[in-house]
């Protein structure tokens, strides 16, 4: 009988360790898709010192941090504003014109069985860069966080925030 245990759930514990390797979110750490044009993160965030909260409207009020629109861009950007003349910003204009959204990759992402609320942590303080890294010095925006349970776990530990499991998981 223990045999028999023993020959299903050695296959079962194999399947179960590569879906794992496969389907955790550490797998995506360095992912940097190619965008619609070359936003720099370093450029705005850093060197000119805007708040996540500008562009990322409703962050700290919501469950999602939101891609911004065209027109939170042509604040700055618009009718000859800063940077007119550089192609990607030419083309940003031409999309916000003809009422065409820009098709942003999505860079930080959770499973879909997973609740996460951006709000509840920006409104206690968890500064953007504890998940997200330093995107004030980031040309280019990728994962630098693993972003899975593992890392949620240790977060919620050290900072005595709740960890059973309905906090994140409906």
């Amino acid at each position: 009988m223990n045999q028999k245990i023993l020959k299903l759930s050695v296959p079962l514990l194999v399947v179960a360790a590569v879906a794992y390797l496969i389907l955790s979110p550490s797998r995506y750490v360095g992912y940097t898709p190619d965008q619609p044009i070359p936003f720099n993160h370093k450029i705005h965030a850093g060197d000119n010192g805007i708040d996540c909260r500008y562009c990322h409207t409703g962050v700290d009020n919501s469950a999602h941090a939101t891609v911004p629109p065209s027109s939170t861009c042509m604040n700055c950007h618009g009718l000859g504003g800063v940077a007119a003349k550089q192609e990607h910003v030419k083309w940003l204009t031409e999309q916000y014109n003809n009422k065409r959204p820009v098709s942003w990759v999505k860079v930080h992402d959770t499973p879909d069985f997973v609740y996460f609320n951006h709000s509840r942590h920006i409104n206690r303080g968890v500064d953007c860069s504890q998940c997200h890294g330093n995107i004030a010095e980031a040309e280019v925006v990728g994962q630098s966080k693993s972003l899975n349970m593992g890392f949620c776990v240790d977060c919620h530990r050290e900072n005595n925030a709740p960890n059973d499991c309905s906090t994140c998981h409906r």
